[in-house]
């Protein structure tokens, strides 16, 4: 149960009640009604605006509106208390038998708690990583991954059809660079002396890998030819290599993408000519000339015909050449083939995960998409800050160029797979984050991973010790829904069902603004709470779980302890991170 849509029905209803009464006129809109936790926790447990946002409609003024609501609200059976604040909001206060109730949700539900139909099957395409494949995932590389594969769980999770895309760029200088990075690894592996690596070669130690790979396949075949017979060969052998490389990384953190797109895939079948000849037909191309850059002076510039989108018509700042004044395609035009191609394949929403070094990406791409969808699919860009590695305090410098770089690799088998994941979500996506890998193995508080994973371990140890003491049967799905939660009745225990109650509106809200750090937030907040009440209980023998004189409390509190388990196991496996059974130091 969504807490707050339930409630927000209830209002609707009690506002219905109102106008059927005739205390209210007939046609009032409800759709900017809302039903919320309040931002005070000591104002209630719900607020809604609804007096605020309808007096004008209802010809009073909003405060008036509420004080005729809310004795209306106050007939619901599960709502204990409210009152007016302000000008007209209104805050109610649920009973705790309401709250209770929620531990039945959970049990029933499981780790499908929180689950939804929100999204109705509509098919999302999310696009992550997509790192060119010149070399082995970096750090630089991690934070855009785990993001983008945690957005995609949590769109799944609330009943979107999620395809996970990967796409690059095997058609751009980039490459030749790494096939003649390669080719002089290749020489080296056939005995060849390779002294200091030339200047604009990419300089990696895993290149020797492919170069003996390479040696391995072909033998010598390649060593006397000119550039122009191996240059191609020695780039797809590469380019296969090095995306095996990079899958083999994310199995590391358990990623997976359903789809991998290249750009020299949508030259070759014509793709990237369609999209220019769709918009062509509906009129969107043009030759014409452009102002000057904003903001800059250029005193020798020239205006020059292009072949012009007409992106501006769609919201963009400025009309987008598509070909360089040579005829030969501009850099946005295998963009736009790649999104219309999404378009084709039948997505309806678009999201993309990129870094912060590609400003500009989202107001160029949404042109192209409202153009090739007329307007039905949408984009939505999420960029993710740097990420600046540590070792103690001391700053590691990253340089793909210099071979001087913290693989992915590196990371996992340093600190392990479930605190890269769950580090990488610790901060909003724009921001910079640091990772620094003593804090990050740092058995404490201030290590969130830890701090999250202990409390599912806390949990199970918990359970594991009642299924010794007890018999098998007091653990079982259907003596926890029969357990007496009445006296569930500490402030401690509350505060948690509470909590739990809210995770179906924390998952849906978290799909819906594709902010997957709002479920590692979350989970800190939740974990804290336990650790509290466990606290409580080592003090005060009265709160512990489990109390051999009083087997009907230790099993409505059994029933708490396996719904917060429950619920960071579900939340910790959308993030990606496994749920501890116990921890060791």
């Amino acid at each position: 149960m969504n807490i707050y849509r339930y409630f927000q029905t209830v209002v609707l209803s009690a506002l219905q009640g109102l106008v059927s009464s005739g205390e209210l006129p007939e046609g009032l809109d409800p759709a900017r009604v809302t039903v919320e936790a309040p931002r005070d926790v000591g104002h209630g447990d719900l607020a809604t605006n609804a007096a605020m946002v309808l007096a004008k409609a209802a010809g009073k003024k909003p405060r008036e509106l509420a004080e005729l609501l809310l004795p209306s609200l106050l007939a619901h059976p599960d709502i204990a208390n409210g009152d007016i604040a302000g000008p007209g909001f209104i805050n109610l206060r649920l009973t705790e038998d309401f709250w209770r109730e929620r531990l039945k949700d959970i049990i029933v539900a499981g780790e499908r708690y929180g689950d939804s139909d929100d999204g109705h099957g509509k098919r999302i395409n999310v696009e992550y990583v997509s790192a060119n494949p010149t070399g082995p995932m970096h750090a630089g590389h991690v934070r855009g991954a785990v993001i983008g594969d945690s957005v995609a769980n949590l769109l799944a999770k609330v009943g979107y059809d999620v395809t996970r895309e990967y796409y690059f760029n095997d058609a751009g200088s980039q490459v030749d660079v790494l096939a003649r990075s390669t080719y002089l690894r290749y020489r080296e592996a056939l005995g060849e002396e390779i002294r200091e690596i030339p200047e604009g070669l990419y300089p990696g130690e895993y290149l020797r890998d492919v170069g003996r790979a390479l040696a391995t396949r072909d033998g010598a075949k390649w060593l006397n030819e000119p550039e122009e017979a191996w240059l191609a060969p020695v780039r797809d052998f590469s380019v296969s290599y090095i995306m095996r490389l990079i899958g083999a990384d994310l199995d590391l953190i358990g990623i997976k993408h359903d789809v991998f797109t290249n750009e020299r895939e949508l030259i070759d079948n014509g793709t990237l000519d369609k999209a220019f000849e769709i918009l062509d037909d509906k009129g969107l191309i043009y030759i014409g000339t452009l102002p000057p850059p904003r903001g800059k002076i250029m005193e020798d510039w020239e205006p020059v015909p292009l072949t012009l989108f007409r992106s501006s018509l769609f919201g963009d700042s400025t009309d987008r050449p598509l070909k360089k004044r040579d005829g030969a395609w501009a850099y946005i035009m295998p963009d736009f083939a790649y999104h219309y191609d999404k378009i084709r394949r039948g997505f309806e929403l678009i999201i993309n995960v990129l870094g912060t070094d590609h400003g500009g990406y989202a107001e160029r791409m949404r042109p192209a998409v409202a153009a090739f969808s007329d307007g039905k699919a949408t984009l939505d860009v999420i960029f993710n800050g740097i990420v600046k590695i540590y070792n103690r305090g001391e700053l590691v410098k990253l340089s793909k160029r210099s071979g001087n770089l913290i693989t992915l690799r590196e990371m996992v088998e340093q600190v392990g797979a479930d605190a890269v994941r769950f580090f990488m979500l610790t901060r909003t996506p724009e921001s910079e984050l640091d990772f620094d890998f003593a804090k990050v193995t740092e058995q404490s508080k201030d290590n969130p991973v830890f701090y999250v994973q202990y409390a599912h371990a806390r949990c199970r140890s918990v359970l594991r010790l009642a299924a010794e003491q007890y018999s098998s049967d007091i653990l079982g799905a259907e003596s926890l829904l029969d357990a007496q939660t009445g006296r569930l009745d500490s402030p401690e225990e509350l505060d948690l069902i509470r909590r739990m109650a809210a995770w179906p509106a924390v998952v849906s809200g978290a799909a819906e603004s594709h902010e997957p750090h709002k479920i590692a937030f979350y989970l800190y907040d939740l974990a804290a709470a336990f650790h509290q009440l466990w606290a409580k209980g080592k003090d005060n023998a009265t709160l512990r779980f489990l109390l051999e004189n009083d087997p009907s409390l230790t099993i409505a509190r059994l029933a708490l302890v396996q719904a917060v388990a429950t619920v960071i196991a579900s939340g910790l496996r959308l993030i990606g991170v496994d749920p501890a059974e116990e921890l060791r130091s």
